[in-house]
């Protein structure tokens, strides 16, 4: 079975290998926050899936202030040094990731400024930017729009929907319904935004026929979805899910039982959708189970495996 990688469609529209930087914006979320809950969804870790990003710091060493500008520039450098043993030379562009926490949930113009701050970094192609379909009111749309055609570089927004199940949503705590996604989705549509969705298999209680439920309903949006996530649940502690599992010790996949579901999620999805993820990575300081999602390599060549002789 062919799938269409992010990895090929990348070098595809950008000539060259792309990496991800992974940045903050300071941005905190509505479900934690107290506007719509607080401690956040129940899988979601203290760094707010973002545990690899760099710091989103105000002050320097000596205490002094730091203007949003440098910061976003002294992230994206040290981001860059992360990734910088995998160039071995190569030719390479990037792409800032704004990944922890919600990242249009904040002051407009200070979005605005980071937003725009890396988007003018000359090696930065695109921005893909991390939030929740209830934090995309219009005006930031607006603002997306203005500075997407003004830098003429690609944006994309990522959107945590992880399930359609409303029983599953209000158990890990999601804070909005599918309908605040289908008009968060439709509006970014109308605008020629590249969207990404997030789907989680393994939520507690969800059955096969559940994940595959929220594959096939992304699979048949109109207009066409761009690219999707498929994350394999992380119990990470100091979650609430952790607490959750260590009541209940409900099932997580096995290594094999992933690759199946993997394999029939992938057999849903039309070709033009770009695969951007098929497991994920949780913190092994943090990991709780499963515990063999930890050795990348060796999953990773597992579930390739398991998609070519489908």
């Amino acid at each position: 079975m062919n799938i269409n990688t992010l990895s090929d469609y990348l070098k595809k529209e950008y000539g060259c290998k792309v990496y991800k930087l992974s940045l903050q914006s300071g941005c905190t979320c509505p479900n934690r926050d107290g506007t719509i809950g607080k401690g956040g969804c129940s899988f979601c870790s203290e760094g707010g899936s973002g545990d690899f990003a760099s710091f989103f710091l105000t002050k320097d060493i000596n205490g002094n202030p730091i203007t949003i500008e440098e910061n976003i520039d002294m992230q994206i450098e040290s981001a860059k040094e992360r990734v910088a043993a995998k160039l071995k030379g190569k030719d390479h562009k990037y792409i800032a990731y704004f990944q922890s926490f919600t990242n249009t949930y904040g002051d407009p113009n200070v979005l605005e400024t980071i937003y725009r701050q890396a988007l003018s970094h000359p090696e930065i192609v695109a921005l893909s930017i991390g939030t929740r379909p209830d934090c995309l009111p219009d005006n930031i749309v607006s603002i997306l729009k203005a500075l997407r055609d003004e830098y003429n570089k690609d944006i994309w927004i990522e959107l945590g929907l992880q399930t359609i199940n409303e029983e599953s949503a209000k158990h890990i705590r999601r804070g909005y319904s599918l309908p605040v996604f289908e008009d968060a989705y439709r509006r970014l549509k109308e605008n020629n935004f590249t969207v990404i969705v997030h789907v989680i298999l393994g939520l507690p209680g969800e059955s096969e026929d559940d994940m595959l439920s929220s594959v096939r309903y992304l699979a048949d949006l109109q207009p066409r979805l761009d690219g999707i996530k498929l994350q394999l649940l992380h119990v990470l502690k100091g979650t609430d899910l952790a607490l959750e599992y260590e009541k209940t010790h409900f099932h997580v996949f096995t290594l094999e039982e992933y690759c199946d579901l993997i394999v029939k999620c992938l057999k849903l999805l039309p070709r033009d959708i770009v695969i951007h993820r098929i497991t994920g990575d949780g913190p092994k300081k943090l990991l709780i189970a499963p515990l063999w999602s930890a050795n990348k390599k060796v999953v990773l060549n597992t579930i390739n495996k398991a998609i070519i002789d489908a």
